[in-house]
């Protein structure tokens, strides 16, 4: 199975209140000629009730070692709301952005080679945060398909087929961890997580972040003790994703 770009449901996340970064996004939306749609992200600074009832605190302190913010748990949100929207269109595949994306001179050829491929993957990630130990899969035309020993964080980027939109939705709350955390645990969640490399986009939101503040102040991390649970957490995960590879057969 392949599909194009016609088949292709398409969101950028933006908050209301981000209108400089919505004058920022828009012009490169434009110039890539896609027709995505912006969604008005979840503001979790504005909605407290919505947050509290989403979040499981006691089990994202235990794993993360702090409190989460309550623009992160409204990102969260945000990226489930899309998934929900895209349910509703019928399409096979959504592109998901986040508005601090930049997107490279190969971004619309990697996107038609990932589309080609779609039989191989069921979220494709575009940029990243974090994309350790990769493991080589496959090809889409001229790029590589990597699968990840190691943490594949962020989604400022990535594709979603509906299946997994599906499939994904009815676990995801209430919210442990960070949305790029639990929406990329292909080992719990069974799914084909991969990369596409080297990645046609990245993520630049000029140090000043709508979850974190400017010059990402809010990102304070607890002291070491009380991130031991974290610790242990991203430890076993090489283990889960290690036994997740053998059990998918994925190989090395």
């Amino acid at each position: 199975m392949s599909v194009t770009r016609s088949d292709l449901a398409a969101y950028c996340i933006n908050l209301d209140r981000a209108t400089a970064r919505w004058a920022e996004m828009a012009p490169r939306l434009e110039g890539l000629g896609l027709p995505v749609s912006r969604f008005a992200a979840i503001d979790g600074r504005a909605d407290p009730e919505r947050i509290r009832d989403a979040l499981d605190a006691a089990a994202f302190r235990a794993n993360m070692g702090r409190d989460a913010l309550p623009a992160e748990v409204g990102c969260y949100l945000s990226h489930l709301a899309v998934w929900e929207q895209f349910l509703e269109t019928g399409k096979p595949v959504a592109l998901v952005l986040e508005d601090d994306v930049v997107f490279h001179d190969d971004f619309l050829p990697a996107l038609d080679a990932a589309l080609g491929a779609v039989a191989q993957w069921d979220m494709l990630k575009l940029n990243r945060i974090r994309a350790k130990l990769p493991v080589r899969q496959g090809r889409a035309g001229a790029w590589v398909l990597n699968a990840y020993l190691g943490p594949a964080t962020g989604f400022g980027g990535y594709l979603i087929t509906r299946a997994l939109a599906a499939r994904l939705l009815p676990r995801m709350l209430p919210m442990r961890l960070p949305v790029d955390y639990e929406g990329t645990r292909w080992w719990a969640h069974d799914f084909r997580l991969l990369g596409l490399e080297p990645f046609p986009s990245h993520v630049d939101d000029g140090g000043d972040s709508t979850i974190n503040g400017p010059g990402h102040a809010g990102a304070v991390k607890a002291p070491r003790h009380k991130r031991l649970g974290n610790y242990a957490m991203r430890a076993g995960n090489y283990g889960r994703r290690g036994w997740g590879m053998l059990r998918r057969r994925i190989r090395f």
